[in-house]
């Protein structure tokens, strides 16, 4: 599990691998993860928005951004946390994934960013 605190936000990543398929007459390599977003601060936050930096070990780097996550701008109280899974398709069985979740603290109104640490993808078949 790879984590990192920023500002008392502690994420943390549990990857895996889901498997292989062709689409569009090409190989693609599937994976999961697990974000959980813990708040330890002593203010209630919002995250309203990501960035994801998503690197293929055979392809360019791919650049996503958006609302929320899975649809929601979850709202997390000191002590709390949301969890939520999603995943993303390689052409490799090897990449990386980083980014950050842009926030908003309830009590100063004030916008930050929390680092999602780099985390690696890789299909288990492909390791020596």
């Amino acid at each position: 599990m790879i984590q990192q605190v920023t500002r008392g936000i502690k994420i943390s990543v549990q990857t895996s691998f889901e498997g292989t398929f062709y689409k569009n007459y090409k190989m693609h390599f599937a994976f999961g993860y697990i974000i959980t977003i813990e708040n330890q601060s002593k203010n209630s936050v919002q995250l309203t928005s990501r960035q994801w930096k998503i690197k293929d070990s055979l392809s360019k780097t791919e650049y996503v951004e958006g609302e929320g996550v899975i649809g929601k701008k979850p709202v997390i109280k000191p002590g709390e946390s949301h969890t939520y899974q999603s995943g993303c398709l390689l052409s490799s069985p090897f990449g990386n994934m980083s980014g950050s979740y842009s926030m908003v603290d309830f009590t100063t109104t004030k916008k930050f960013d929390v680092i999602i640490p780099a985390f690696k993808l890789s299909a288990p078949f492909a390791l020596n």
